[in-house]
């Protein structure tokens, strides 16, 4: 079924037939019938918020919102920073830890006139594989993925329309696909994540939502508030979803993944793909186009590249960590950090010229595409909750630092299974015009 996005139920504010006040309520309702079960949330903050919608709607009453998603409940990832709430990163190291500000999207969002409803659960630092407590909310047998938890199960549970997240690896695109919302990694920089504790120079604030619209309003309004990371061109675009694009010619990445797949992911794909051709999109495998065969084979080492890459970033602060508060640092943390320490300058070095060579090639090739296609998960959220799911489909995007999107189009063994669509660096408004394309097929 579809859901309306945010914009396309203000219009019923001044008249009063609905409000942001009545919206949180719906949210708060919802959570205290998902809750529970899902474990999405580590704090909320339900007072401040009946407050904010309730000043909100007078807002929307007296024709003044301060921004289209003034009042819009949002959801934020436990690693980034709010005035109001403790920023706990996942660890019992900072339970309770409180900065007492915002962080630069939280801001922004605030100043837009949103509603940061709650904290979401989110793995060690945002960095392991091993799970939150939180459970899919498809099926509480299975992990949501990871690390952004918490704030893909939220928004997949209905309990938020909209929810902030973050990927170094596979943190937005593999929970989004496996608790079937939208999940949306922008291009490297573009949006602030000053006040997140994700420091990784392959990480990036990452976006969840139940319908494209709201994700794209949400990353604007971070992106004319507070830009990007310092140095970075932030986020360009209209300020409403971009216009639906068709493709001509996309290219198919199976990448180090398609191994991995489920033979259910595999149907669903292959199935994806005739689709798209029977709109008139031409599809073109490794094996139709030299290009696309030796980039497939230049992103077949993302995965031990990437590991590398962040292994070395985390020395700080994982290594002071680990001598001040062994007790409180996972076992798969500490053997990172044994990783890191065995590494040089010169290997890390090494490292980011091989991301560069990746990266030129991967320029080169999608300069001849409309976008790329590609599973966004290796099938169904796998059962139990001590593991987050393989991130191995998600590697590429993040270690190219281009935009990706995982839409909720396909299934496997009855669970959601995510389309991954991705583009060039800096064309993240193409690229959601080619998403919103596919949505509305």
């Amino acid at each position: 079924m579809r859901v309306p996005s945010y914009a396309e139920q203000t219009p019923t504010f001044a008249s009063g037939h609905s409000s942001p006040d009545d919206m949180l309520k719906r949210s708060l309702a919802r959570i205290d019938e998902r809750e529970p079960e899902v474990k999405a949330f580590v704090h909320l903050a339900r007072e401040r918020a009946l407050r904010e919608a309730e000043e909100a709607t007078r807002r929307w009453h007296e024709g003044k919102p301060r921004s289209p998603i003034d009042g819009l409940v949002v959801a934020v990832k436990d690693i980034i920073e709010t005035e109001d709430m403790p920023t706990g990163q996942g660890s019992p190291i900072w339970t309770g830890f409180e900065t007492r500000r915002d962080a630069a999207s939280v801001q922004a969002l605030r100043e837009a006139g949103a509603i940061i409803l709650g904290k979401t659960a989110t793995t060690e630092f945002a960095a392991t594989e091993q799970n939150a407590p939180t459970a899919n909310p498809h099926d509480p047998r299975r992990t949501p993925g990871g690390s952004s938890s918490g704030s893909a199960a939220a928004v997949g549970a209905g309990m938020v329309p909209v929810a902030l997240g973050s990927q170094v690896v596979g943190s937005t695109l593999r929970p989004a696909s496996y608790c079937g919302c939208i999940g949306f990694k922008p291009s490297y920089g573009t949006l602030n994540r000053s006040g997140t504790y994700d420091h990784l120079s392959q990480s990036c604030v990452g976006l969840f939502g139940q319908t494209l619209e709201d994700i794209w309003a949400v990353a604007q309004a971070i992106a004319t508030r507070v830009g990007g990371d310092p140095g970075e061109r932030p986020l360009t675009g209209p300020e409403t979803l971009p216009a639906a694009r068709a493709p001509k010619r996309v290219a198919v990445l199976e990448t180090a993944g398609w191994a991995k797949a489920t033979p259910g992911a595999v149907e669903a794909f292959e199935a994806e793909l005739a689709r798209l051709a029977a709109h008139g999109v031409e599809v073109v495998h490794r094996t139709m186009d030299g290009a696309v065969e030796r980039l497939e084979e230049a992103l077949s080492g993302a995965f031990p590249l990437t590991t590398r890459i962040n292994a070395w970033e985390m020395r700080w602060p994982l290594a002071g960590y680990v001598r001040s508060h062994p007790e409180g640092v996972s076992a798969a943390m500490r053997r990172r950090l044994v990783e890191a320490e065995a590494m040089t300058p010169a290997d890390y070095a090494a490292a980011l010229e091989d991301r560069t060579h990746v990266r030129e090639i991967f320029a080169d090739t999608l300069s001849r595409f409309d976008g790329a296609v590609a599973l966004a998960a290796t099938g169904a959220a796998p059962l139990g909750l001590g593991y987050t799911g393989d991130p191995v489909m998600n590697v590429p995007a993040s270690l190219l630092g281009v935009p990706a999107i995982s839409l909720p189009l396909l299934e496997d063994q009855g669970l959601p299974l995510g389309l991954q669509v991705m583009g060039l660096a800096g064309e993240d408004a193409a690229l959601m015009g080619l998403a919103a394309w596919r949505w509305t097929l």
